[in-house]
């Protein structure tokens, strides 16, 4: 996996390509997670990056910041938990999510994931990943006694 933007705009892309939070404590652990498990299966995107440039592959600025983005393969976008599922899908793990597609698992886990996005900085914080102010990540200012 790759951390560096590609030309999104090749639609016919070899792997699936997936935009995410890399402010969010959660969503950063999510995706390294991924990257152990299958390295070649999917490109990540960090949209925090100073360099990002959401209108290089073709999504507003304010959608890519308040979902997580997807582009299958063959051009594709997924958004929100569609873009979860097909990460789990790609990384061999699609089985444990697929449910989520289903009536009447489906609308639940899309308005939970919705909550989640909207909520992820503040929710990583209360985990104690990272303090997360004004929608910046910054280490903790004193560091966990052991």
């Amino acid at each position: 996996m790759t951390g560096e933007p590609k030309d999104a705009m090749n639609s016919r892309q070899s792997r699936f390509t997936l935009l995410y939070d890399g402010e969010c404590p959660l969503c950063r652990r999510e995706i390294e997670w991924f990257c152990r498990r299958d390295p070649e299966a999917m490109d990540v995107v960090d949209i925090s990056d100073k360099d990002f440039d959401s209108a290089a592959f073709g999504f507003e600025h304010d959608d890519v910041h308040r979902e997580l983005h997807g582009i299958k393969p063959d051009g594709t976008v997924t958004v929100g938990m569609d873009s979860v599922r097909e990460a789990y899908r790609v990384v061999g793990l699609g089985f444990m999510v697929s449910f989520t597609a289903y009536w009447p698992f489906r609308p639940v886990t899309d308005w939970m994931y919705r909550r989640f996005a909207a909520n992820r900085l503040k929710i990583g914080s209360w985990m104690g990943r990272e303090n997360c102010d004004e929608n910046r990540c910054q280490p903790p200012s004193n560091s966990p006694k052991a």
